[in-house]
């Protein structure tokens, strides 16, 4: 991010595999990814919005760090096109056990409820929520077609968004699809850096001659 010539930055969530407050952010993992993001604020806008993971990420942590938070979806408009981002969990209709998850998670609540408990017992809650999470993704049928966004809702935002471009994550099996003669989505990879092989983080660089996927190699290589 640091060496990026964009003008802005936008990160559609997951950016942390759980958050546990903003107050989390002085220490350890979180206080050096505050650092990344604030330096590369100076230089240019950086823009968030929450994902899955880290719903809990609030404006303390943001202002900090000179970020701007971004609702889901927002349209972004450049280069005479409109295009219309999301984290995109909120469409996986299919997924019922992870909606219901996600309406009491996102309750203001729920959310107060946790946040007023000690950072220890908020890292242990954040720590059981992961393993439960992969512990589902470890056991679940291979056989079964993996959740999707509901492709009718995503043209249907789209419309109303006047955008014919639909950029969001949460699935995280990147591809560009074309939805009709009008309308592409294009859905971003996950980060892993320490696991896969070859690293997976990739961005997606949209300038004046369109959209273009950029890998870490494609990177490096730049570099």
């Amino acid at each position: 991010m640091h060496n990026t010539c964009a003008d802005a930055v936008f990160i559609l969530g997951d950016l942390f595999e759980a958050w546990p407050g903003d107050d989390s952010r002085h220490e350890g993992f979180e206080a050096r990814c505050a650092e990344v993001l604030s330096q590369s604020a100076v230089k240019r806008k950086v823009f968030f919005m929450v994902g899955n993971r880290d719903f809990l990420v609030g404006p303390e942590f943001l202002s900090a760090c000179n970020t701007t938070p971004v609702v889901d979806p927002t349209v972004v408009s450049a280069f005479d096109q409109r295009i219309l981002i999301s984290h995109g969990d909120s469409l996986c209709f299919s997924d019922t056990a992870y909606q219901k998850f996600r309406t009491m998670v996102r309750n203001p609540a729920w959310q107060s409820a946790v946040l007023s408990q000690p950072l220890s017992a908020r890292r242990e809650l954040a720590s059981q929520m992961r393993a439960e999470s992969e512990r589902l993704q470890a056991t679940a049928q291979p056989d079964l077609p993996m959740h999707d966004l509901d492709l009718p809702t995503c043209q249907k935002w789209m419309h109303a968004a006047e955008a014919q471009v639909f950029i969001h994550g949460h699935t995280h099996r990147p591809a560009d699809q074309a939805l009709n003669t009008q309308n592409m989505r294009h859905v971003l990879s996950d980060w892993s850096l320490d696991v896969a092989n070859p690293p997976r983080a990739e961005v997606l660089r949209w300038t004046q001659s369109g959209l273009r996927r950029i890998s870490p190699e494609d990177a490096a290589r730049k570099g």
